[in-house]
């Protein structure tokens, strides 16, 4: 979750939502990074979970990540949640919970609904008040 979070401060270092990604595989080895990107890709799904994803299947060379874990700073929103669940991953382990734009606590709460075809474990709680005092941080510097 550490790498995680270093890769949100990069993101924010670059004026993007600070939230960041970590992909790995089964061994326990990184395999991808992500960062939110969607300022400077000027895509609105370029999100943390939809880089690392990408990065991911691209490095397996597989539309799939079967046995593999993904690491987000926040919780992750609907498209997000969906994406997670459409390549199997078989983790997630979020930091902080999102109760505005969450998809897993939250919100249409994706895993756990009835036309889910892959149920990721979830696990949450990781370095909360650090990762919500950087979000707070950043949209604090927004309105000043």
């Amino acid at each position: 979750m550490k790498i995680a979070i270093q890769q949100a401060n990069y993101a924010k270092e670059k004026g993007e939502v600070p939230i960041g990604a970590v992909i790995i595989d089964a061994k326990k080895e990184i395999i991808a990074l992500g960062r939110n990107m969607t300022k400077s890709l000027k895509d609105p799904t370029a999100h943390a979970e939809i880089i690392a994803i990408r990065r991911a299947c691209n490095n397996l060379n597989s539309e799939r990540l079967n046995g593999c874990s993904i690491y987000v700073t926040l919780e992750p929103c609907p498209m997000c949640a969906s994406a997670i669940g459409a390549t199997h991953l078989k983790n997630l382990f979020y930091g902080a919970s999102d109760p505005k734009s969450g998809g897993v606590e939250r919100g249409p709460r994706i895993f756990s609904h009835n036309q889910a075809h892959f149920k990721t474990e979830i696990f949450n709680g990781f370095y909360e008040e650090e990762i919500s005092k950087l979000m707070k941080d950043f949209f604090l510097s927004l309105r000043s």
